[in-house]
């Protein structure tokens, strides 16, 4: 798998917590998303970004990559969903799908120009990005990671940029190929947050939850991310000012952290709790809430 460890951590890059620490391969599973319009937004998932309907009921419904059955977008509908208003909500800023390859990536580039869909693009340098929205305001990258071994370090620190993407050589990446769907092999690969204050992201999820810190100096963000990846979640404080998302707004319900065994989940969350944060045990399962309501699911490799 992509996000799975590497000798980053027996090396002198990132920072770890000093309490416990999440376990090497840890990744992601699902994002769990409130939007107002369950066709409409079904629409948007399947004939732009590319995902399948794995299954629906009236008001919920189950997406992820052809061919296979893995489900990284879950969409409730509550009908009186307020949008996400241009400045953002305290909660997502966006979540990010990773694609197993970079000639995916290009497929998808081109379908979008083909379909006349606006997106905006970004080279990040241990990866290159896609950005949309979808019908509610919700944030969404699609992007490919560049290899590990070409990744970078600044002293300690994954080697980030946000550069000019290069639209026609990731094209040609997809050599003629047309796009049909997000392909097996998908993943959710990140998460990105907006907080309220840098320190009490780190405290909350590098402290207490045990991400190690892998980008520090970026301007008003902090990324993390367990066995060395360049990040399964980013925070920032952009939306500073902003209040948090409602019940009543379209918003990122919870997202989900997979650990290898169902006691490595409960031993996080028991950090987390001795760190006086709220946990809650449902079924075998651990959810956690961030300072500023933002839900996470502690979850086994099923």
């Amino acid at each position: 798998m992509a996000n799975s460890a590497s000798t980053f951590v027996e090396a002198e890059h990132g920072i770890r917590p000093s309490g416990y620490r999440l376990p090497e391969s840890t990744h992601l599973g699902r994002v769990r998303l409130q939007v107002a319009d369950l066709d409409r937004s079904i629409a948007f998932y399947e004939k732009v970004l590319g995902l399948r309907t794995i299954n629906r009921t009236a008001d919920a419904a189950r997406l992820g990559p052809h061919g296979e059955d893995r489900e990284i977008v879950h969409l409730h509908q509550l009908s009186s969903a307020r949008p996400v208003p241009r400045r953002g909500l305290l909660g997502l800023y966006h979540f990010a799908i990773l694609l197993p390859n970079r000639a995916a990536l290009g497929r998808f580039l081109a379908h979008l120009a083909e379909i006349g869909h606006y997106a905006g693009m970004s080279d990040h340098f241990v990866s290159e990005a896609i950005y949309l929205t979808d019908p509610d305001g919700l944030g969404i990258e699609v992007y490919a990671d560049r290899p590990r071994d070409a990744w970078k370090y600044d002293e300690r620190q994954i080697y980030m940029t946000t550069n000019h993407l290069n639209v026609d050589d990731l094209i040609a990446a997809a050599r003629g190929e047309k796009w049909d769907g997000m392909p097996a092999g998908t993943v959710l690969g990140h998460v990105h947050l907006y907080v309220g204050d840098i320190d009490k992201a780190e405290a909350f999820y590098h402290d207490a939850l045990g991400f190690d810190k892998v980008v520090w100096s970026y301007p008003g963000a902090l990324f993390m991310s367990a066995g060395g990846y360049h990040h399964h979640l980013g925070t920032n404080t952009w939306a500073r000012g902003a209040p948090p998302a409602t019940d009543a707004d379209a918003r990122l319900l919870e997202w989900e952290i997979v650990v290898p065994t169902r006691e490595d989940a409960k031993r996080a969350a028991e950090h987390v709790r001795a760190k006086g944060y709220p946990v809650k045990e449902e079924n075998g399962e651990w959810i956690l809430t961030d300072p500023w309501g933002t839900s996470l699911r502690l979850m086994a490799e099923r």
